[in-house]
């Protein structure tokens, strides 16, 4: 449900439903998703291709910007599925002599009248949902091969457990497609970042970099995870960030797990309005407190 039918059925601003949901959050009552909240219990939820294709569509654009700056002429590379590798594949479009590799039809669709670059898809079974293919054909096909990277998506992103993914055989797929590159490059936007869903893809040891979007101010759950990210030696690239970590640079895609430093936004100091909606349930002499505490038990009920 997003924040502006949350604000309407509960009849307060978006800014308030905001720090409410924050309060349920942390009561275990609802998942934040960008814009808006799902119920509990997303380590099985996948939501299908036209829901994704929809959310952070302006992240994606950026990191796909971005993602597309580590690629160089005549490379070989595999691109996952997902709406952001959809992205990165319009534009690598014009890189002379690319070879992409790819499991995605939505991928192959995007390069398809791409004459300088060509397009190798995988073998497998159509997985309507993503447009990918998946099963055992898929990654049979990709024994043997040997490209200079792998850009991939996901569900979830944690430095716990890495990239992770709602489907089985997409995770068996993206894990062959790992296999066969030399560096992984994560993309994945701030509303990923300390997710956990079921099947791990790409445990953190094997993710060269990761390129993202900037954390909101009020997002101090992605904000923590990219430095903990940072401090197991994932390279970050932060889309639209000041200085050379905006950018590939001149040098190229550097290889190895060399830490590097990055503007991170550190740790934020509560705000009175937060500290006031994470305690709710508690009694409060401020009539301000006790609307709020009405307002978060209604949307309990409903």
């Amino acid at each position: 449900m997003s924040l502006r039918e949350l604000a309407r059925v509960v009849q307060t601003s978006e800014v308030t439903v905001r720090r409410d949901v924050r309060a349920l959050e942390a009561e275990g009552l609802l998942d934040r998703r960008h814009g808006g909240a799902v119920l509990p219990g997303g380590f099985t939820r996948e939501s299908g291709f036209p829901q994704k294709s929809h959310l952070a569509t302006a992240e994606k654009t950026a990191i796909a910007d971005l993602a597309a700056n580590f690629v160089e002429e005549g490379e070989a590379i595999v691109v996952g599925a997902g709406t952001t590798t959809q992205e990165l594949a319009r534009r690598l479009a014009r890189v002379p002599g690319l070879t992409v590799v790819t499991n995605s039809l939505l991928v192959a669709q995007a390069l398809a009248h791409a004459n300088r670059v060509e397009v190798v898809m995988t073998g497998g079974t159509l997985r309507g949902s993503n447009y990918a293919l998946v099963g055992s054909g898929a990654e049979q096909s990709l024994q043997g091969l040997r490209v200079s990277r792998a850009f991939l998506s996901g569900s979830g992103l944690t430095a716990e457990r890495g990239l992770s993914t709602s489907n089985m055989l997409s995770a068996s797929v993206d894990r062959a497609l790992v296999q066969a590159a030399a560096e992984v490059v994560v993309l994945a936007d701030h509303t990923k970042l300390g997710t956990d869903t079921m099947f791990q893809t790409v445990p953190t040891d094997l993710i060269t970099r990761l390129v993202t979007d900037e954390p909101p101010p009020h997002d101090d759950r992605a904000a923590t995870e990219l430095q903990a990210l940072a401090d197991q030696g994932v390279q970050i690239a932060i889309a639209g960030a000041p200085g050379g970590n905006g950018s590939a640079g001149g040098d190229g895609p550097p290889s190895g797990r060399q830490r590097r430093d990055v503007p991170l936004p550190g740790p934020r100091r509560q705000a009175p309005g937060l500290r006031t909606a994470v305690a709710l349930g508690a009694a409060s002499d401020q009539g301000q407190g006790a609307e709020r505490a009405a307002r978060v038990a209604d949307m309990r009920r409903r």
